[in-house]
């Protein structure tokens, strides 16, 4: 685990971390009954197998993810890195629920531009989205540094956790939208 923590934080690009990810997989199996404790944080993409470039790792771009699967809330955030970080970024907002093993369904909710907060206020621009497509994270690695997980479409990524970064900041006065009556992510 230590060089594959070395390559994430030095070079996330190298070719040898794909096989440090699978290796760890079968050495570290999550049982998120388990291993809940762990998601919640925010989270910066550090590798991705994914070829489109906001999934993948950009250090003129922190890629990040924040998770607080005990509230059901979660958001992807696209932002430059710095203080111009703080200027606006790119946010997809999602409702999270546990499937059971290591598997979270995950249902897109908001998508659009957040702006930096302007004493208490936050102006957000954000539309309402209409997921077409069931959606998933199967966590597969899960430690207090360290996480790996697949998404739905087979893709895997690396992320680091942001220990300066908090969950209250970043998702502060947002609450995911209760699943239609009878329905779960699932469905």
């Amino acid at each position: 685990m230590d060089e594959l923590l070395r390559l994430l934080r030095a070079s996330p690009h190298a070719p040898r971390i794909q096989s440090l990810v699978e290796e760890l997989e079968l050495q570290l199996p999550v049982d998120l009954s388990r291993d809940a404790g762990l998601l919640r944080g925010v989270w910066e993409l550090r590798w991705s197998s994914a070829s489109q470039p906001w999934l993948r790792q950009a250090p003129w771009l922190e890629n990040l993810q924040v998770l607080d699967p005990e509230r059901q809330r979660g958001m992807n955030l696209l932002r430059l890195p710095g203080p111009l970080g703080a200027l606006a970024a790119v946010a997809v907002q999602a409702r999270l629920e546990p499937a059971g093993g290591s598997r979270i369904h995950v249902t897109f909710e908001r998508g659009g531009w957040i702006d930096p907060r302007l004493g208490g206020l936050r102006p957000e621009l954000l539309a309402r989205l209409r997921q077409s497509f069931p959606a998933w994270l199967d966590i597969t690695v899960l430690t207090p540094e360290l996480r790996v997980c697949r998404g739905n479409a087979g893709t895997i990524f690396a992320l680091l956790r942001r220990p300066d970064l908090t969950v209250e900041s970043l998702l502060a006065g947002w609450h995911p939208q209760p699943p239609p009556s009878g329905k779960s992510a699932a469905a």
